[in-house]
Parts: structure tokens; C-alpha cells; sequence
């Protein structure tokens, strides 16, 4: 089993390993990605994120962020790649927090 470090944003390096999950008898990585929006934002960005493909779920909720997405990716690197180019090009987010699920 690969042990992986990653850095993401403002989020602290973490050692894990790389096949966190299992979907459908292949090895997934699963996170969380906590999302603030703008104000009034916060549905359309999950109606938008909720169609990206290694998106299990988007959900607008009330809180210190504005909407928690549940997402998976084969690797870290295609996690990394998912958050950066899709989902924080999305209109209306302001910073997002991305958790990598770990099962200890």
C-alpha cells in the first residue's frame, strides 16, 4: 500500500493511504470539500457541482460554509485536479476546504 502526502490550499499536509475507499471493486480516494459562496449563491453552485463527474453528492446547507460536496476521484492527484480546475472555477465560490475521508 502507497502512503501519499498532500497539500491543498491553506490545508495542513497529511499522510494517508492512496486507496482510501473502494467503488465497485476498484480503489477510490473520497473527500469532503466544504464550500463558502456569495451571498444567494449557495444552491446554484450545488445544482452546478452536483452534475461533475466523481460527484457523489452537493448539498446546499447553513453554517460557516455554504455547501458540503461529498466527491471521489481514482487518486489524490485526480482529487487535487477536480477541486482546482472544476469545481473552484464555478461562479460565485469563495474558498473551499477540501478533507480527504480516512479510515483509521
Amino acid at each position: 500500500m502507497s502512503i501519499r502526502s498532500v497539500r491543498w490550499g491553506n490545508f495542513l499536509p497529511v499522510s494517508y493511504p492512496e486507496h482510501i475507499g473502494h467503488t465497485k471493486g476498484h480503489a477510490v480516494v473520497q473527500a469532503y470539500i466544504l464550500i463558502q459562496t456569495e451571498v444567494g449563491k449557495a444552491a446554484a453552485v450545488a445544482g452546478e457541482i452536483k452534475d461533475f463527474a466523481g460527484i457523489i453528492s452537493a448539498e446546499d446547507v447553513t453554517g460557516p460554509y455554504d455547501v458540503i460536496v461529498r466527491a471521489e476521484a481514482e487518486n489524490v492527484d485526480q482529487l487535487g485536479k477536480m477541486v482546482v480546475a472544476k469545481i473552484q472555477n464555478v461562479d460565485g465560490i469563495t474558498r473551499t476546504l477540501t478533507c480527504p475521508v480516512v479510515h483509521l
